[in-house]
């Protein structure tokens, strides 16, 4: 069974910085497609980016040019860097490998 942790997340102020981790309890991050979602209450989750194996990079449109999306793979570590954040980055933020996710770290953006 694959384990999937986040960490990172907090408050922070509009215009600040965020760096998330996801690691993982395996090395599944180099053989499988992994992303980034994000939910706030009442709303579906949505895809915010992902990360293929060999390292190519998929990023929304409404985080592009703030958030990146990149990889530790000796750490079995997966980093999402969010920049110049907005009120509209705040949910809680998950982990996604196939059918395995983590518990998600929020992420509270004042404005």
């Amino acid at each position: 069974q694959v384990q999937l942790v986040e960490s990172g997340g907090g408050l922070v102020q509009a215009g600040g910085s965020l760096r998330l981790s996801c690691v993982a309890s395996t090395s599944i991050f180099s053989f499988n497609a992994m992303g980034w979602y994000r939910q706030v209450p009442g709303k579906e989750r949505e895809l915010v980016a992902t990360m293929a194996p060999g390292g190519s990079v998929y990023v929304e449109d409404v985080v592009m040019g703030r958030f990146t999306i990149s990889r530790d793979a000796a750490a079995n570590t997966v980093y999402l860097q969010m920049n110049n954040l907005k009120s509209e980055d705040t949910g809680q933020y998950y982990c996604n490998v196939n059918t395995h996710w983590g518990q998600g770290t929020q992420v509270t953006v004042s404005s």
